[in-house]
């Protein structure tokens, strides 16, 4: 028999959704579960999105240009001018998601063994799309009790080496609801422009930040335009996980030149998701208020009741829908699946995503698990009572 690639061996099976045949065979039972694993929102998508799909007049679904549809690049120009970032139209590029933009970016920036710097825990595909471009991934360790907040520059910098080419942050991140302020921006920028690397964001999240805090585009720091590379994505923004349209989004113009030469080896796009995606640029404000709002009281919600557990812990995010919490369990990973399997209270159970699974240091993140609060308040309830009944009869806690 043939062997496996050893890049195949490499790739990390995702923590977000390995757990899923348990919570199949949970509901082949008949037991509801509460999906908080994974960052899909239950908000309506918009209606000038559905609409778009219903009203679709079109004899033939073609090919795009692998750089997107024109007309849908040309209002994302206007949109992130909107926003602060002035770029033109060949200073972007829609992608397969904001999975496929982070590839290309790997791909087009750094060599088979160069390194990538990442504040830790991190979304746990970023190690996958390291692993499949051949590019070992640095962390930066943060710790739960701080808030998840950067170590001192200091000691950052520490981590550059020779082989190091970027820095790749998630703003705001995931998993920890971690918010950038413009003082650690800029200090970020002094690090890369001295060592001349690259500064890869994540801003998929910008939308969702609370408590009156301020989102930061690395697009919108002085002296990066050869540095900065933005990826972006319709998914949450809009609600529309499924389309797969994201943005990779830079001035420089290699850059562009060099992921447009892997794009096109991969034709365009999806044409019908950057048709829903270009209506969504008409959504109106008081859409984006209402989804605010109601994440901001379920984050509120989430955390006071989580923190009135004994023996759990979780600190409040600023930003995305993601909160990490620290369970009084001898496993996270055993217990997520645990109560899945061997669990259910007044017929119900939940599914959460194993925080180890978003390090990459050895040990981290064993009693801590990653929660969305995609679900409404009434579900988001019934999910952490259950929750806390799960603690109360597990084995293993401690």
């Amino acid at each position: 028999m043939p062997n496996i690639s050893k890049r195949g061996t490499q790739m990390p099976a995702s923590p977000i959704r390995r757990l899923v045949p348990y919570a199949e065979e949970a509901k082949d039972r008949g037991v509801k579960v509460y999906h908080l694993n994974i960052g899909q929102p239950d908000i309506k998508t918009p209606d000038v999105a559905i609409a778009a799909m219903h009203n679709l007049d079109l004899p033939v679904i073609e090919y795009s240009h692998s750089a997107g549809i024109e007309t849908y690049r040309k209002k994302l120009v206007k949109h992130y001018k909107g926003i602060g970032v002035n770029i033109n139209i060949n200073q972007l590029m829609v992608t397969t998601g904001g999975s496929e933009a982070i590839s290309l970016a790997f791909l087009s920036c750094l060599d088979p063994g160069d390194e990538v710097i990442v504040p830790e825990p991190f979304y746990a595909n970023y190690y996958g799309f390291a692993s499949s471009t051949g590019v070992k991934v640095v962390p930066v360790i943060s710790d739960i009790d701080t808030g998840f907040a950067l170590p001192s520059f200091s000691e950052i910098e520490k981590l550059v080496t020779k082989k190091t080419k970027a820095l790749f942050i998630c703003n705001p991140n995931n998993p920890t609801g971690y918010l950038y302020s413009r003082e650690e921006l800029e200090q970020l920028k002094k690090m890369v422009l001295k060592h001349n690397l690259y500064l890869l964001s994540d801003e998929v999240y910008r939308e969702f930040c609370y408590d009156d805090a301020e989102h930061i585009s690395v697009m919108e720091l002085e002296g990066l335009s050869e540095h900065a590379v933005m990826i972006d994505s319709v998914s949450k923004r809009y609600s529309e996980c499924g389309l797969r349209i994201g943005m990779l989004v830079t001035r420089n113009a290699r850059i562009i030149e060099t992921a447009m030469k892997f794009a096109q080896a991969r034709l365009s796009p999806p044409s019908l998701g950057q048709i829903a995606a270009e209506a969504s640029l008409e959504t109106p404000d008081s859409y984006f208020k209402q989804v605010n709002a109601e994440y901001h009281k379920r984050r509120n919600f989430l955390v006071e009741k989580l923190n009135q557990i004994p023996g759990v812990f979780t600190p409040m995010p600023k930003g995305a829908f993601y909160t990490v919490a620290r369970l009084p369990v001898d496993d996270a990973d055993k217990f997520c699946q645990w109560i899945l399997s061997d669990f259910s209270y007044k017929n119900q159970t939940v599914m959460m995503a194993p925080a180890s699974g978003f390090y990459i240091t050895p040990g981290k993140g064993k009693q801590e698990v990653r929660i969305a609060y995609v679900l409404n308040i009434e579900d988001l309830s019934k999910a952490i009572q259950t929750l806390e009944k799960g603690l109360e009869a597990y084995p293993g806690r401690v």
